[in-house]
């Protein structure tokens, strides 16, 4: 038997959708930079990347503090326990009804494998996409900081790339994933609601 409780608190899903907005208009932005296609015009791309780019730096800001200061950092602690049976559950279990090797909780809202991959989004992605984003930001002053001699914007352009790149694959695979609940829609409801079905048994666990 399950038991609708809060699982998802109004700042968290405030953070999460505005987060998803956000990364979006910059990958649709930052790829039209690229030259990928002409949707808004360079100088706009150029525009709305800028804007988009400080507004998710602001948002990231509060989310960290709200993260600290609620003791929400902790769900996302890495931990390699029952990271085998995710991944068996993934590529095998989800086709055949097999059951969770996961049990969702208050306490526990995201399985290993999903720690596991916010921690290479926080650790490998953002880093890479934000320092070559900064770099790409301040180029004219290249010079005046002495950077000129260490970094090259060719350099610095591929990289920004490519974790643009690995930021959309991401998405591709968080998009998949909210697909797998008990219904098609059970984890989007939930993370409009906050509501989330869960083993009441667990949670006492």
């Amino acid at each position: 038997m399950t038991v609708r409780v809060m699982i998802f608190k109004r700042f968290e899903r405030f953070w999460h959708w505005s987060q998803a907005l956000l990364i979006l208009v910059l990958l649709i932005s930052g790829f039209e930079i690229h030259g990928s296609y002409d949707l808004l015009g360079f100088e706009d791309a150029v525009t709305t990347h800028r804007t988009a780019a400080w507004s998710l730096v602001t948002l990231w800001i509060f989310a960290i503090f709200w993260h600290f200061t609620t003791g929400e950092w902790k769900q996302y602690i890495p931990t390699l326990k029952k990271v085998d049976a995710m991944v068996r559950y993934y590529l095998l279990g989800i086709f055949i009804r097999a059951p969770h090797p996961f049990r969702q909780t208050m306490l526990k809202k995201h399985n290993p494998l999903q720690r596991l991959a916010y921690l290479f989004l926080w650790v490998v992605i953002s880093p890479m996409i934000w320092l070559t984003g900064w770099a790409y930001l301040f180029y004219a002053k290249w010079d005046d900081w002495g950077l000129d001699q260490y970094l090259a914007l060719e350099q610095v352009a591929f990289f920004h790339a490519l974790a643009a790149f690995m930021m959309l694959v991401f998405l591709i695979a968080h998009l998949y994933l909210i697909t797998t609940g008990r219904t098609v829609m059970a984890h989007m409801k939930a993370m409009i609601t906050g509501r989330e079905e869960i083993d009441p048994d667990a949670e006492e666990e």
